[in-house]
């Protein structure tokens, strides 16, 4: 199946690692260019390399949480390689705790990141893009279902799920789609550093698995394909959705 995504270019945010680096080698596989953020030169570095270098990758260091990010990305994407299709929007998680716990500070310093950060980035891109555009929004199975312990995650990404549906109704009328994804135990660091908090890694590991029906976690390459496809042309007609990529780890429709 043809994607479409030859010569289309893309901005992906926190993509140095994780989910947001494995949507961006498979989006640089079927033939787009890709502008990805991180918040260390080396970081952002070693993935433009490994994607390809420069004729393929462009990085440019930046936290989602710094007003300027958003149009420095845009304009990266417009000076290296012409032209704008789509964001894929992605941040690292908020320290994990229960709610009690977590002091003013903390769930300013998420907000500014998790998603005031999301929504200037997604203003902005609509702005620049034309008719077959696309927004995602890499968010949680939270959006649906609490995850025990991350209380702060709970908080905000419901309000950003809906946000993003939100966005779909207003910028559906310039053909600009808004779509978001709900990983949930990928076998990213990220994961296993939540899981190393239990004291147990391999315990909780296989108490998780054991909770979902196919049985394992997700690959981040599985995770990066689902995006990918979602990004691409291929799937023109999907806006306002929200995909889960869990092995059926969410139990409501």
């Amino acid at each position: 199946m043809d994607l479409g995504l030859q010569q289309k270019v893309y901005v992906l945010t926190g993509a140095t690692r994780g989910l947001g680096l494995a949507s961006a080698r498979e989006l640089a596989a079927d033939g787009a260019r890709v502008v990805l953020s991180g918040r260390s030169a080396e970081s952002v570095d070693a993935a433009v390399a490994e994607l390809g270098g420069p004729e393929h990758a462009h990085g440019v260091v930046a936290d989602n949480a710094d007003p300027g990010t958003a149009g420095r990305l845009v304009e990266a994407a417009q000076e290296r390689f012409g032209r704008l299709d789509g964001v894929l929007i992605s941040v690292g998680g908020p320290a994990a705790g229960p709610v009690v716990l977590a002091g003013d500070e903390a769930w300013r310093g998420a907000f500014e990141s998790v998603f005031l950060g999301a929504l200037r980035i997604a203003r902005t891109a609509a702005g620049a893009l034309s008719e077959g555009g696309v927004i995602g929004f890499v968010l949680s199975g939270s959006v649906r279902e609490p995850i025990s312990g991350l209380g702060i995650s709970n908080g905000l990404r419901p309000g950003l799920a809906m946000a993003a549906k939100s966005l779909a109704d207003e910028l559906g009328p310039r053909g600009i789609r808004v779509v978001g994804l709900l990983p949930a135990r990928i076998d990213t660091d990220r994961v296993r550093e939540l899981d190393s908090l239990s004291g147990d890694p391999e315990a909780a590991r296989a108490r998780a698995s054991a909770a979902i029906p196919l049985g394992r976690y997700g690959t981040p390459e599985e995770f990066g394909k689902v995006a990918a496809f979602l990004l691409s042309p291929a799937a023109s007609y999907l806006t306002g959705v929200m995909v889960p990529v869990d092995g059926g780890a969410l139990r409501g429709l």
